[in-house]
């Protein structure tokens, strides 16, 4: 193949082509192993745990292998893997940083569940961390690669959502949709219910009136969703519209929630803006915050903007109020 065939070229900024495409080549590659699945090897086959703790896969570490040796000569300085516990210089004159999520959603491979990756890319610092200690604001381009029945490229320039869809003919990811909006008036929410004792008051309130259904204060009823893969998760949301909830909780280490600001929420709450969704900490809007470290934790909302701004608008409210609300309306209650 020439050296740009991975991608139709024509939207992407011309200086990060290399990186796209590099992306992209990793990604086609990746999307024939995972189809091939146990044929090829045991991907699912645990491995130890990673830097922060969680269980790591054995395509996590071949993915995040393969992104890092592509990614070098292609402009980026500053690697930053969620399987690593520290910023990688690439390249010591390149212009810019990437952080990524090599395999989003690992613990579902062995069942056969759309995984993805995810990475964003900000203009590179002088010091490795500052590269992405910084104001997610500060991203020029975010997107998620998803491994599904069409492994896709949903990517993000600072000027709406471009969708790619790779064409398993010639494994050339083609557009399909440009300026990509998130479908408004969706009946559906993504959260893990089975943490319901441990949310705060004002988020068991809102999941409670949309379980109420037409009898409660939403007069519609709504359908629950949950994947456990965030890849998959915000793919849903962005071509179907709803609202998805990973908050934190009162959970020995979910305090902050669990999912990382650099590697998952900065890069979804950008792809998501740019659709003409909202993304959210639970009461603040998600981009123009800053991670402390590298690995660090927030919780994270995001989906249609009438969505995210009603669960905001719990949070704002007295507790008083909130308890009110919860002790009229909780459909959980002894």
């Amino acid at each position: 193949m020439s050296e740009t065939s991975y991608i139709e070229m024509e939207q992407v900024p011309k200086a990060l082509r290399p990186m796209i495409e590099a992306i992209c080549r990793v990604g086609s590659e990746l999307s024939v192993q995972i189809a091939r699945g146990p044929l090829e090897e045991r991907h699912g086959a645990e491995l130890g745990s990673n830097t922060d703790g969680d269980t790591q896969k054995a395509l996590d570490v071949i993915a995040d292998k393969a992104f890092a040796r592509a990614l070098r000569g292609t402009g980026v300085r500053h690697y930053a893997s969620e399987e690593r516990e520290t910023v990688e210089v690439l390249d010591p004159a390149g212009d810019f940083a990437l952080a990524i999520d090599p395999l989003d959603g690992s613990s579902n491979i062995d069942v056969n569940v759309s995984i993805g990756t995810i990475f964003s890319i900000y203009p590179a610092r002088e010091i490795p961390d500052d590269s992405f200690l910084r104001s997610s604001e500060e991203q020029i381009a975010a997107g998620y690669l998803i491994y599904g029945p069409q492994t896709t490229l949903m990517v993000t320039f600072g000027n709406g959502v471009l969708q790619y869809v790779r064409d398993p003919l010639d494994g050339r990811f083609k557009l399909t949709v440009q300026n990509l909006t998130i479908p408004e008036g969706a009946r559906e929410f993504a959260i893990n219910a089975s943490n319901y004792r441990h949310w705060s008051k004002p988020i068991r309130a809102y999941i409670d009136d949309c379980l109420a259904g037409v009898e409660g204060p939403r007069d519609k009823n709504f359908n629950m969703r949950w994947v456990a893969s965030l890849v998959a998760e915000t793919h849903r949301i962005l071509t179907r519209g709803g609202i998805f909830l990973y908050p934190s909780d009162d959970r020995p280490g979910y305090e902050q929630g669990r999912l990382r600001m650099v590697y998952e929420c900065a890069p979804i709450a950008m792809l998501v803006e740019q659709a003409g969704g909202q993304a959210s900490s639970g009461c603040d809007r998600l981009l123009g915050q800053s991670a402390e470290t590298l690995h660090a934790r927030t919780p994270l909302i995001f989906g249609s903007a009438d969505k995210v701004s009603r669960v905001c608008a719990y949070h704002d409210l007295p507790e008083q109020e909130v308890s009110a609300l919860f002790g009229n309306r909780g459909l959980f209650r002894a």
